[in-house]
């Protein structure tokens, strides 16, 4: 299988020059060039043109079928990727796409999916879709989004996909599907939905022009990202192309990683995450860099780290980006090939435990360096220095992207915090997103900023602290334990657990309590090969230098850690246990209470009671009226 390729030989185009980013003093010398001198291109499909221009015969992206059969990746050129896109642009606008129309995307990462929301973006707005989320959050964010067409993965690529479409296509929204075949080109039959136009898009694809009139300008919207979650409706954020254009050229940037102009990159996130998107597809476009994607599994295909080192070697891959879990996996695989060509490793998305960055840099010779960022802020805000590394830092702010750490008052009024005092941290500049897409008229999206941006500064919801630059996180603002009116800060809990050699990693979390509203309790993964008890742990923990307020209630060993399906940790599922865990406890005495549990919905945290027809609903209630929690009663 093949995509297109043009019918001529794109035109040159001078290349553009690149600010030197090598070391953390770099940041303020980029930013004494105004931003709108940079010659930046006005759209991300520009991007793609520009590189087409410039480096037609150069592989643009290699996809491989799936993590085993990584000898088999097809490549697409930059020529060819720029005419496929054009031709799934020209599709979608003669399927009545205009600038302002959402066309949903829930596909799995394959040889068409790169086309397929290049094209969208082109023709007009992409609304990528995690397929992992239930058909009912998925039916709700197609309507939210007014989302009428959408690209599916084929009942080839993934049957869990195609049964969750299937069940979409039921409702009255959707009018058209685009069908995406698996990369080798497998079709064991031709796919259709009742009472929905299905058409397979490359195959539509072949038939229109290899060249397309981009309509957008940089301020229209280009994407729509939800917020990420795997319980309760995610939010909508809206990106506009200025937004995508400006973070993906500050992280394509970043002179570390250009010990060769054609350095290539590992693609394995899946491409409704705003890191896929802007980390290993836009980013290297703008440099004619080569992106490989590890098949429609990515870092979730457990083959994949059967040959992880054999992939680095093969196509020499320059840089990767992940999530902590994944090089916590990758320490422990034996590097059986040379992956000198690797010149480093981004991690982010959730914190990074010091044993697993020992471990993995230890175990590959390549550093780790963290990043920082929020799908509010587009992508990138924060990166990393391997030559200036700083200890607990999650990096530098990025060029064009000022921060302020500020104190939050009871009336929401911001005062900012001395250098080196922890508050929560605000983002500015070019990269802040266009808002949450709360309605649709005829002229497109409705969007409000809910709050979350204040005369241009996003609140990012994080605590941290600011020094020369350098980002500290400390926790999450809605994470913060309040034991009796004392701010309790998760990360010193988890810290403090972390000592312990058995501990690979920690939460902590409030568990609600009558008396002091919240006490922290604290649950802990163990690194492999290694035993402890909870009892042990928990006086481990009591024996430490944590204020006594800080010490955890409990600690819970668990198998894993809870995640959405990008890798961020999910505390609200360890917040719902450890509410559950709470009123089990107040209402074990209480007959006819035949169970309890913590579950989550729409963001927030309630307890659910099962009692017979023996239970004394008013003792129940007034046992959890003592708790600072939302719950109900369910007889059965």
């Amino acid at each position: 299988m093949s995509l297109t390729t043009p019918g001529g030989t794109p035109g040159t185009r001078p290349a553009r020059e690149w600010p030197a980013f090598a070391e953390p003093e770099d940041v303020e010398r980029i930013e004494a060039v105004p931003l709108a001198e940079r010659d930046l291109p006005a759209t991300t499909y520009e991007i793609l043109v520009r590189a087409a221009e410039q480096w037609p015969d150069r592989v643009a992206v290699s996809v491989m079928p799936d993590a085993a059969r990584w000898a088999e990746a097809v490549d697409v050129t930059y020529a060819e990727l720029l005419a496929t896109t054009a031709q799934v642009a020209n599709v979608l606008r003669s399927r009545g796409v205009t600038p302002t129309t959402p066309v949903g995307i829930l596909s799995p990462n394959c040889l068409g999916l790169v086309p397929a929301v290049l094209g969208a973006q082109a023709a007009g707005v992409a609304v990528p879709l995690n397929g992992g989320l239930s058909p009912q959050h998925l039916a709700t964010l197609i309507e939210r989004s007014g989302v009428e067409q959408l690209v599916v993965a084929s009942p080839d690529l993934d049957e869990a996909v195609w049964a969750k479409v299937t069940e979409l296509a039921r409702g009255a929204t959707l009018r058209r599907v685009y069908v995406l075949d698996p990369t080798d080109g497998t079709r064991t039959a031709r796919a259709s939905l009742d009472g929905v136009d299905v058409e397979y898009l490359l195959d539509a694809a072949r038939a229109e022009a290899p060249a397309f009139d981009d309509p957008h300008t940089a301020d229209d919207i280009a994407a729509v990202f939800h917020t990420g979650g795997t319980t309760g409706i995610p939010k909508l954020a809206a990106h506009t192309h200025a937004n995508q254009v400006t973070d993906a050229w500050l992280i394509a940037a970043d002179s570390e990683a250009d010990a060769d102009e054609e350095a290539t990159v590992l693609a394995a996130l899946p491409l409704f995450h705003v890191n896929a998107l802007h980390v290993t597809m836009l980013a290297p476009m703008l440099k004619g860099q080569q992106a490989v994607w590890a098949g429609p599994l990515g870092y979730r295909d457990l083959a994949l780290y059967g040959q992880i080192w054999k992939i680095v070697e093969h196509f020499r891959i320059a840089a990767m980006s992940a999530v902590p879990t994944v090089y916590a996996v990758l320490s422990h695989c034996p590097v059986d090939a040379d992956i000198s060509s690797l010149r480093f490793a981004v991690v982010g998305a959730s914190a990074l435990p010091q044993a697993v960055r020992t471990s993995f840099e230890e175990h590959t010779g390549v550093p780790l360096l963290e990043g920082y960022g929020l799908t509010e802020g587009t992508c990138a805000s924060a990166r990393s220095f391997a030559s200036h590394p700083r200890p607990g830092s999650v990096g530098k702010r990025l060029p064009y992207q000022p921060m302020r750490v500020v104190e939050v008052a009871d009336d929401g009024t911001w005062t900012d915090v001395p250098e080196g005092g922890v508050g929560t941290l605000l983002i500015g500049g070019p990269t802040v997103f266009a808002g949450y897409v709360t309605g649709r008229t005829a002229d497109g999206f409705v969007l409000d900023h809910l709050g979350k941006v204040r005369d241009g500064w996003l609140d990012t919801g994080d605590l941290a602290r600011l020094e020369d630059g350098f980002v500290y996180l400390t926790g999450r603002v809605k994470d913060l334990i309040i034991r009796g009116g004392h701010n309790i800060d998760p990360a010193a809990v988890e810290a403090a657990l972390l000592a312990h050699p058995a501990v690979a990693d920690a939460a902590a979390v409030g568990r609600p309590d009558p008396r002091a509203g919240e006490v922290p309790v604290a649950y802990v993964t163990l690194k492999p090969g290694t035993t402890s008890t909870e009892a042990e742990l928990e006086a481990f923990v009591a024996d430490s230098d944590l204020e006594a307020a800080a010490k955890p209630k409990t600690v819970t060993i668990l198998e894993a850690l809870p995640v959405t399906d990008v890798g961020k940790p999910y505390k609200l599922a360890l917040r719902a246990d450890a509410a559950g865990r709470a009123l089990g406890g107040a209402l074990a005495d209480l007959p006819g209470v035949t169970g309890v549990e913590g579950v989550v919905g729409d963001g927030s945290v309630r307890v659910v009671v099962h009692v017979d027809a023996t239970a004394d609903p008013v003792a129940v209630r007034r046992r959890l009226d003592e708790y600072a929690v939302a719950s109900e009663v369910v007889e059965r």
